[in-house]
C-alpha cells in the first residue's frame, strides 16, 4: 500500500500539487472557524482517506531515519509531497485568514455561519454516498455520531491554565478533532478555553505558544491517524456512517440564528457568549436573504466539487 501511494504522489504534476495546496487552503479556512472541521472539507474535496494514509506513513521507522539523518530514505518512505502541498495550503489559510474570519465571526456571524451550514448540508449528502450498503449496525453508527456531536457542541467552555503541558495537550486534542468531519479542532480549543488565546498567538506571531501547540498536534495526529486509518480499512461503512453523523450533529453549532442565554465579560471588557440557543430569524430582511443566498452558494459549491472530484 505504501509503495502504491508513493508512486501515486511522484506521478503528480506541478498543477496537481497546486490543486492540493488549494484544497489544503480550504481545509485551513474551515479549521479557523469554531464548529467547522477541516476533515469535513477534506472529505468534500476527495482527499480524506489519502490524507489519513499519508499521515500514517510517519511511524517509528520514519522517526529512526530522521534521528539518524537518513533523509533520502525517509523521503522515500513517507508521503512528503502530498503532506507538504496540503500543509502549505493549511498554514497559508490560517496565517492569512485568521484576522478576516475573526472579524466576520464578530461582526457578521449570521452570514458566515449560513455559508458553512450550506457546506455541511451538502457534504452530508456527498459523504453518505460512500457507504456501500446500509445495515442496522450502520444506521446505529449514524445515530451515535449525531447524538455524540450534538451533545458535545452544547457543552460550555471552561477556564483552563496557560501552562506548557496543557497547551501541548490542547494541540493534541484539537488536531484529532480537526481530522474528524463534523468536529472542529477550533471548537475543541473553545471548549478547552484556548481558542482566543491560540488565535491571539497566531495574530501576534507568538512562536513559543504556537510551538507548544504544534508539538502536541504532531504527536496527536500521528497516533490518532493510525487508529482512524485502521478503523476505515476494517469497518469502512460503519466509520463513514459515524463521520456522517458527526457532520449532522455539528449543525447544532453552525445554525446561524442564535440567542445568547448566558455570557461573561473577559479581561478586555468584551462580552463572550457562553450558552446560546438556536432560534428562527425574527423577520425577513436583507440579512436573512443574504444568509439564504450564502447557504445555497455553499451547498451548490460542495455538490459541484463532489461531481468534479468523483472518480
Amino acid at each position: 500500500m505504501k509503495n502504491e501511494v508513493s508512486r501515486q504522489f511522484t506521478a503528480r504534476s506541478f498543477i496537481d500539487y497546486l490543486i492540493l495546496a488549494l484544497k489544503g487552503f480550504c481545509m485551513g479556512a474551515s479549521d479557523v472557524v469554531p464548529g467547522v472541521s477541516g476533515g469535513t472539507m477534506a472529505f468534500i474535496l476527495g482527499i480524506y482517506e489519502e490524507l489519513i494514509n499519508a499521515i500514517k506513513s510517519f511511524d517509528l521507522r520514519s522517526v529512526q531515519l530522521l534521528v539518524t539523518l537518513k533523509i533520502r530514505m525517509l523521503l522515500n518512505r513517507i508521503s512528503w509531497q502530498f503532506l507538504l502541498a496540503v500543509g502549505i495550503g493549511i498554514l497559508t489559510a490560517i496565517s492569512t485568514l485568521s484576522r478576516v474570519l475573526g472579524w466576520l465571526l464578530q461582526n457578521r456571524p449570521v452570514l458566515i455561519w449560513s455559508f458553512f451550514l450550506g457546506l455541511i448540508l451538502a457534504s452530508v449528502v456527498s459523504v453518505s454516498r460512500r457507504i456501500e450498503k446500509w445495515r442496522p449496525s450502520t444506521c446505529a453508527c449514524l445515530l451515535g455520531g449525531i447524538t455524540g456531536t450534538y451533545l458535545l457542541v452544547g457543552l460550555v467552555p471552561v477556564a483552563t491554565p496557560n501552562t506548557p503541558w496543557f497547551l501541548f495537550l490542547c494541540g493534541a486534542v484539537a488536531i484529532c478533532a480537526m481530522i474528524l468531519p463534523g468536529i472542529s479542532g477550533a471548537f475543541m480549543l473553545v471548549l478547552l478555553g484556548k481558542y482566543q488565546y491560540v488565535l491571539g498567538a497566531v495574530n501576534n506571531r507568538d512562536f513559543v505558544i504556537l510551538a507548544l501547540v504544534a508539538a502536541g498536534a504532531c504527536v496527536g495526529i500521528v497516533l490518532f491517524s493510525r487508529l482512524l486509518g485502521w478503523l476505515l480499512g476494517k469497518y469502512h461503512d460503519m466509520m463513514v456512517a459515524i463521520l456522517t453523523g458527526l457532520m449532522l450533529g455539528s449543525l447544532r453549532k453552525v445554525w446561524p440564528w442564535k440567542e445568547t442565554v448566558e455570557s461573561l465579560v473577559d479581561v478586555h471588557g468584551k462580552v463572550v457568549p457562553l450558552v446560546q440557543t438556536n432560534i428562527l430569524p425574527g423577520q425577513w430582511n436583507g440579512e436573512v436573504l443574504a444568509a439564504l443566498f450564502l447557504m445555497l452558494a455553499g451547498l451548490v459549491m460542495v455538490l459541484f466539487l463532489d461531481l468534479f472530484t468523483r472518480p
